[in-house]
């Protein structure tokens, strides 16, 4: 079965950068919409941005003209450029995977922590 897997995490201060790798198996890569999403403590999971299979992006309003999402097909990789993080973005981020079948599978997460 294909298992999104979530790297890049870590601890960043307020104004910085971080990137986020999303590796997933399997040979239908290019054809699978790719997200990302976050959860806070105490908050709801709520939609970071997406890239479609013809690359297409969007994103939610908090993170618009920050947030840039990509993806490398030949890596079976989607990344998530952040730039200018706040400490609103302290949340544990996942990575989705929607297949033709409409199967969604989930990674496991990886924290993002923005403080000073």
């Amino acid at each position: 079965q294909v298992q999104p897997v979530e790297s890049g995490g870590g601890l960043v201060q307020p104004g910085g950068s971080l990137r986020l790798s999303c590796a997933a198996s399997g040979s239908s890569f290019s054809l699978y919409v790719m997200g990302w999403h976050r959860q806070a403590p105490g908050k709801r999971r709520e939609l970071v941005g997406a890239v479609t299979a013809t690359g297409r992006t969007t994103y939610g309003d908090s993170v618009k003209g920050r947030f840039t999402i990509s993806r490398d097909n030949a890596k079976n990789t989607v990344y998530l450029q952040m730039n200018n993080l706040k400490p609103e973005d302290t949340a544990v981020y996942y990575c989705n995977l929607l297949d033709a079948h409409g199967i969604n599978l989930w990674g496991q997460g990886t924290q993002v922590t923005v403080s000073s």
